[in-house]
């Protein structure tokens, strides 16, 4: 009796390592795939077709949108206007070439470009394509390169897993501390950010607690959840002055079954994405006080990705996108 249960125990091993092989086997197959039609000639002809306003030679570097920001808030109000907001809507693991797939409908960059938006390349990494980068086209260094307007030869944080330090702080710390705004909020779902064991931003939440500074650090538990509690916090009638919010279903799709323009699963997610970041600014337009606020609204990338990873000197991972309605 017990050699026939190890048979069975030993058969049930066996059948299990064929299923993962067999899994591994189809997924290394469909990013091979993807990556053989994956070449940088497609790659800078799908981009063309966006209809960015620059070129990838021209791109713009990412930490500009730190400038942008900073600049929306110390500029004097229009005259039909009494208070300023901004939103940074992220889409995390988002390519440039993969926006000429956007929706009509339920699409936040559609509906901004609709709305005389600006729409520009730019990049991430430090130094644009074909220069060797100089940091990580990684998660923690693209969006803190965005959050502090500084590289990572000045923020310190060269790949994921990495604690920033106070001597480079975010546009949230300092607009709050500064009292240019009463109040910011940062979104998302990724533990990275600032809940995990190393997280980027640890030491500035804490810093952010222990002076009362009004800025609220939400981790969400999804993609869903996040879209959930921005929009009720945008709902308010005294929401945060800069809120900075991340969807994530471009960047989990792509390491689960590959970054790429010709995946269709890939695409599935950009739309996802950009459903949430309609959403998001459809909340911001219901507002009862929207026509008297002067809000400046970002969609941007912290980085792309190519196979099933990033973080490396391709173009399609060092080239991101800044749809904003204002001028670079």
């Amino acid at each position: 009796m017990k050699t026939r249960s190890k048979k069975i125990v030993i058969a049930i091993v066996i059948a299990v390592l064929i299923l993962v092989i067999g899994i591994s086997v189809t997924l290394s197959f469909t990013w091979y795939m993807f990556d053989k039609k994956d070449t940088e000639s497609l790659y800078r002809q799908n981009v063309a077709s966006v209809g960015y306003e620059n070129t990838i030679e021209t791109a713009i570097p990412q930490t500009e949108i730190y400038n942008i920001v900073q600049r929306h808030f110390q500029s004097e109000l229009p005259v039909d206007k009494t208070q300023k907001k901004a939103i940074i809507i992220g889409y995390d693991g988002c390519r440039a070439d993969v926006l000429n797939q956007r929706q009509t409908e339920n699409s936040a960059i559609s509906a901004m470009l609709k709305d005389g938006a600006s729409i520009n390349l730019t990049y991430c990494g430090g130094v644009n394509y074909p220069e060797k980068n100089t940091q990580d086209t990684s998660t923690a260094p693209g969006w803190c390169s965005i959050l502090t307007g500084q590289w990572a030869s000045v923020h310190g944080i060269t790949g994921n897993n990495i604690t920033k330090s106070l001597k480079t702080k975010t546009l949230l710390t300092c607009l709050t501390e500064d009292k240019t705004i009463d109040s910011a909020a940062f979104v998302t779902k990724w533990a990275g950010h600032f809940t995990s064991k190393k997280s980027t931003y640890a030491l500035e939440k804490r810093y952010c607690e222990e002076n009362k500074l009004n800025v609220d650090f939400k981790k969400c538990s999804s993609d869903k959840n996040t879209l959930k509690s921005v929009t009720e916090q945008l709902k308010n009638q005294d929401c945060a002055d800069f809120t900075f919010v991340i969807f994530e279903p471009t960047d989990s799709t792509g390491h689960g079954t590959g970054f790429s323009y010709n995946n269709p699963k890939y695409k599935k997610a950009f739309i996802a994405a950009d459903s949430y970041g309609y959403e998001t600014l459809q909340t911001i337009k219901d507002r009862p006080t929207y026509e008297s606020e002067d809000w400046l609204i970002i969609i941007t990338a912290d980085h792309g990705g190519i196979s099933n990873n990033h973080g490396g000197d391709s173009i399609q991972e060092r080239m991101t996108f800044t749809v904003m309605n204002a001028n670079f």
